[in-house]
């Protein structure tokens, strides 16, 4: 295997791929590439589909003593291919996740890579099983619907519009791609310590009853019905949410469906500073359906036709 050729991609495939970029409307791209099978393969149709219109950069967390090396590799790619990179530096929290802090740390790292570089858009290389194992992994969590809509196509990130046009691309057919181009893998990716690792193992073992690109287009439905829900959301809230002068809001949500209600409190609760996570959501409703007064941080929340939040009092 080499990182000095450059790969030939048939035409059907680089017409795919400009299909899935033009339906993003994106013109010039940032891409994040970690040197893996997928990002390369990111890497290679972007450089092929879209000459001159891609920059990439490369991520070192500074937790893996291969990460300098592996930054390398994607830049002598990016060299031959006519792809400006940069590799991003970046010190991690030391968090109980450490997967989550990194996640974090690197988004911030990307968008502020591509604000510097004038780049609209960035894209990263998640596919179809990423997302069907993403659903899985939601699945065994009891998320909501907004989890299980999965891995979105397309959402912002700090004035970045972040994309993922291979969603609809199996693994294998991004590993065919830069079959001949040498890659990183990435040791996680074998953990059974990580939830994603398990995932993948029980999908790969009932790959004869569970069809990867029907679990993706299950996530993509949902993702519709949630972006449908929060449509309502918006409706109902310029239309029954009153907020007073001094800091008060009241909200008239008892005929509404409870998952309308639900996500309205959530919002309102979450323009106070005050956060809230699903279980601690769920009591609160609970209390307020059985007309008690509930609390939320610092909120008191009190039942009624109307719901009134407001701040607790200080305790004594």
């Amino acid at each position: 295997m080499t990182c000095e050729g450059i790969v030939t991609i048939s035409e059907d495939a680089l017409d795919r791929f400009r299909a899935d970029i033009a339906r993003l409307s994106e013109d010039r791209l940032g891409l994040a590439v970690s040197g893996g099978p997928d990002s390369m393969a990111l890497l290679h149709l972007a450089a092929a589909a879209m000459p001159g219109r891609v920059e990439a950069a490369t991520v070192d967390h500074g937790l893996r003593a291969a990460a300098e090396a592996e930054a390398d590799l994607v830049a002598r790619a990016c060299s031959v291919l006519g792809v400006p990179h940069r590799t991003l530096t970046i010190d991690v929290p030391r968090e109980a996740s450490i997967q989550a802090a990194a996640r974090r740390a690197r988004y911030e790292a990307l968008a502020a890579w591509c604000r510097d570089q004038g780049l609209p858009a960035l894209a990263t290389a998640h596919h179809a099983d990423d997302q069907a194992e993403t659903l899985l992994m939601r699945l065994g969590r009891g998320a909501g619907l907004s989890g299980l809509a999965g891995i979105r196509e397309s959402r912002d990130l700090g004035g970045v519009r972040l994309i993922r046009p291979l969603l609809g691309w199996r693994r294998t057919e991004l590993a065919a791609i830069v079959a001949d181009v040498e890659t990183v893998d990435d040791p996680s990716n074998v953990d059974s310590r990580y939830d994603r690792t398990r995932a993948r193992a029980l999908l790969a073992s009932a790959r004869e009853a569970v069809d990867v690109r029907r679990m993706a287009a299950s996530a993509t439905y949902l993702a519709e019905a949630d972006a449908a829900f929060e449509w309502i959301v918006e409706e109902a809230i310029r239309s029954r949410v009153e907020r007073l002068d001094d800091g008060p809001v009241l909200a008239d949500l008892e005929d509404l469906p409870r998952e309308v209600r639900r996500r309205i409190l959530a919002r309102l609760i979450s323009e106070s500073d005050s956060h809230v996570d699903g279980p601690t959501l769920e009591i609160a409703m609970a209390r307020l359906e059985a007309g008690l007064i509930a609390s939320v941080g610092d909120l008191k929340l009190s039942p009624g036709r109307r719901i009134l939040i407001e701040k607790a009092p200080p305790r004594r």
